[in-house]
């Protein structure tokens, strides 16, 4: 019988996969009930291999909201840059991430849990990171439509691009409510033609 042949896999692999198995866990259970213990099952090691790759569980967090930072405002941006002008960019913005928290839905729930949180700690400052470039990504698209007069220069865009997260949130929540987010895209089409409205230009 030939030796049994075992793989090793690189850290970076591993916490990639440990990174994966929180979103998945996130997805079907409160994040502040997850345990080390969990994720080490759902990846099939024991919790000290887990720790090899992750010196805590915070550090494990941390890592989690860092994957979100960069996909979800990569995609976002990309989304953006690839529009045809700043109105049709601010649609696609809003439909990628309705799209990435239909194929990611356990990011939300992570970002809610962490915000809930009365302390200030490493996690809830990253999550303020992602949502003050999210704002600022969302400013430029609205001071591009301002120039290009496609949006009345009276509004306020800062409440503009707060109102925009909101709504998404919104949205976010109803599906979470539900227990479903097969109407998310449809809903946020309809949602998003009455924002696009309430910016048009008057003139």
């Amino acid at each position: 019988m030939p030796p049994i042949t075992r793989i090793r896999h690189s850290t970076e692999t591993r916490q990639a996969e440990i990174i994966a198995a929180v979103l998945q866990l996130s997805a079907e259970r409160s994040p502040a009930l997850i345990t080390t213990g969990d994720i080490a099952s759902a990846v099939a090691l024991t919790q000290g291999a887990v720790f090899r790759h992750f010196p805590s569980k915070d550090t494990i967090w941390l890592a989690v909201i860092e994957w979100v930072e960069s996909n979800l405002l990569g995609s976002l941006e990309s989304a953006a840059q690839a529009a045809s002008g700043p109105l049709e960019a601010l649609h696609a913005i809003f439909m990628a991430h309705v799209g990435f928290v239909m194929r990611h839905p356990g990011v939300p729930r992570i970002i809610f849990s962490e915000l809930q949180l009365p302390d200030e700690t490493p996690l809830k400052i990253r999550v303020r990171t992602i949502l003050e470039r999210y704002q600022r990504l969302l400013m430029q698209q609205l001071g591009s439509a301002e120039k290009s007069h496609q949006i009345d220069p009276s509004i306020d865009k800062a409440g503009a691009a707060m109102l925009f997260i909101g709504t998404v949130q919104g949205l976010v929540m109803q599906s979470m409510l539900l227990g479903s987010s097969e109407r998310m895209i449809a809903d946020a089409g309809r949602v998003f033609q009455l924002y696009r409205n309430a910016l048009r230009s008057k003139s």
